[in-house]
């Protein structure tokens, strides 16, 4: 029988740096919950992935960035499908509140 964990639990207070803890992995599918404060991707960098990726933003804010030009602001509750291939950066998160992620790879 697996352990019973708590999303909430464990949340970094020092955000110098986004942390990300993987919550599950196997052969099909990750999850992983994401916290920023104020970070962002690097200009020059764009997540390309080769799976799909399911995002929320359980709490806080932030913008999606894609490489044709489009951007896409998530609050709390927002949710989006990146299918794979698809070109995106973190443009910006709140600076002022945590920002909480769930994202599934499969």
């Amino acid at each position: 029988m697996q352990a019973v964990s708590n999303f909430w639990a464990s949340l970094p207070d020092d955000l110098e740096h986004e942390v990300i803890d993987t919550l599950l992995d196997d052969d099909s599918v990750r999850i992983e919950r994401i916290v920023s404060h104020g970070q962002s991707s690097p200009e020059q960098g764009w997540y390309d992935q080769t799976q799909s990726e399911w995002v929320m933003v359980v709490k806080g804010a932030a913008v999606l960035a894609f490489d044709d030009g489009r951007e896409v602001r998530l609050e709390s509750g927002d949710h989006i499908n990146l299918p794979a291939g698809c070109r995106h950066r973190v443009a910006w998160t709140d600076p002022d509140q945590k920002t909480v992620w769930l994202a599934v790879f499969y």
